[in-house]
């Protein structure tokens, strides 16, 4: 391969960093420039809402490769550096100090940023989004003398948060709009799971609870709820879900839907541009319609498919999505996606105790499982759903009937 060809990676993401192992791995022998807005080489970020926030993980360990390893790939990092434009027809990317750098080969990896809450107040000193390092460094800042904490939105993120926040003896209040935990992605079972979870642990769940407006004399004191209800804080954070980074490729005049729109090899509507990770609506064949994911595994293997359509290959992504979070003592480990299920079938106790799965099923066929400190259920279960096997709910439900038993 042409040693001159340059590729230009936008976004120092977990895709990024897959992008580049895989290109160098497919021969790609030119120039790789990597360009971040942020001040630091490539990180993880599941643990940012986890053990980071909880100080038992430090910077060092954060790190997705050594900065020897970027060095022994030859890979150059802008870092600080935002793109603000791409000419597609010049093959240019127009950075914010007023630079070009040209490209033969460019890779969208600019994931998702924290959606905003648009409420009075919003701007105080101790009010925080978590999506970066920095993000959580002014956390742990405001965490270091907080009493109380109020956490806005009670998904993942917001529980996670929750769960760290306490770890460090901050009494955490969970304010969260809709009727139960997670309704947007779990069942009522797992809903009713969380609530008791994070009740148990001191923490305060408020359902069907909307703030309205945080107060405070430039930093904040109070969160007033919809309700007329005040809660004093020391500190307030704000977890209310992503808005993918899509408007480059829009401008760029590249197919956006909900993400930037890319093919099964990570292909973009633009010959020479792929995209990978949270920003990107794709293809899969497993779920038979296109999606959106916010997920590691999702990241780092479409980033191997764009990475061999970079170097003229063809890798079809298809891979059946796969999430994780760490609260407490609890792992929650997801197979697939269980939109359109109509039942969802309980293995384990799951009122006591803090060990069990839920299998969603249609038609005795299985879509997806939520696996409470189950590993096993969970490797299992992921085997279940790829070979589209019928099982019967009382099979799954029962412990006496081993899910192995279950394969084809």
């Amino acid at each position: 391969m042409n040693t001159s060809t340059q590729c230009i990676i936008i976004g120092a993401s977990h895709a990024a960093v897959q992008l580049i192992i895989s290109l160098r791995q497919n021969g790609w022998a030119g120039g790789i420039t990597v360009i971040s807005d942020e001040a630091h080489l490539p990180y993880q970020r599941p643990p940012l809402s986890k053990a980071y926030l909880a100080n038992t993980v430090q910077d060092e360990q954060l790190a997705l490769r050594a900065p020897a390893a970027y060095e022994k790939l030859d890979i150059s990092f802008k870092l600080n550096t935002r793109v603000t434009a791409i000419d597609t027809d010049k093959k240019h990317v127009h950075l914010d100090n007023g630079d070009l750098l040209s490209f033969d080969k460019l890779a969208l990896c600019t994931g998702a940023r924290a959606r905003p809450l648009p409420i009075p107040g919003a701007d105080l000193n101790a009010v925080h989004y978590l999506r970066t390092m920095d993000d959580v460094k002014g956390i742990q800042a405001s965490a270091a003398t907080a009493k109380s904490a109020v956490i806005i939105g009670g998904g993942y993120i917001g529980l996670e948060t929750a769960a760290s926040l306490t770890k460090l003896g901050v009494k955490v209040t969970v304010l969260e709009t809709e009727s139960r935990l997670l309704k947007r992605v779990a069942s009522p079972q797992v809903s009713a799971f969380y609530l008791r979870l994070h009740t148990e642990e001191g923490i305060d769940i408020r359902l069907n609870t909307q703030a309205a407006e945080l107060m405070g004399d430039q930093t904040l004191s109070q969160v007033v709820c919809a309700d007329g209800t005040a809660i004093e804080a020391d500190m307030a954070i704000i977890g209310i879900g992503v808005i993918a980074n899509t408007e480059l490729a829009t401008d760029a005049g590249l197919a956006v839907d909900n993400g930037i729109v890319v093919n099964e090899f990570a292909q973009t509507s633009h010959a020479d541009i792929v995209a990978a990770g949270d920003c990107t609506n794709h293809p899969n064949p497993i779920l038979n319609r296109n999606l959106r994911l916010e997920s590691v595994p999702n990241a780092v293997e479409q980033a191997k498919a764009a990475a061999a359509s970079l170097c003229g290959g063809e890798k079809p992504y298809a891979e059946l999505p796969w999430f994780w979070s760490d609260q407490f003592d609890v792992k929650l480990q997801i197979a697939g996606m269980n939109q359109g299920y109509t039942e969802a079938v309980v293995r384990g106790d799951i009122n006591n105790g803090r060990s069990f799965s839920v299998f969603y099923t249609a038609n005795n066929k299985i879509l997806a499982a939520d696996c409470i400190n189950r590993p096993k259920d969970f490797m299992l279960a992921k085997k279940l759903i790829l070979q589209n096997i019928e099982c019967n709910s009382a099979s799954l439900s029962d412990e006496h009937i081993e899910l192995k038993s279950l394969l084809q």
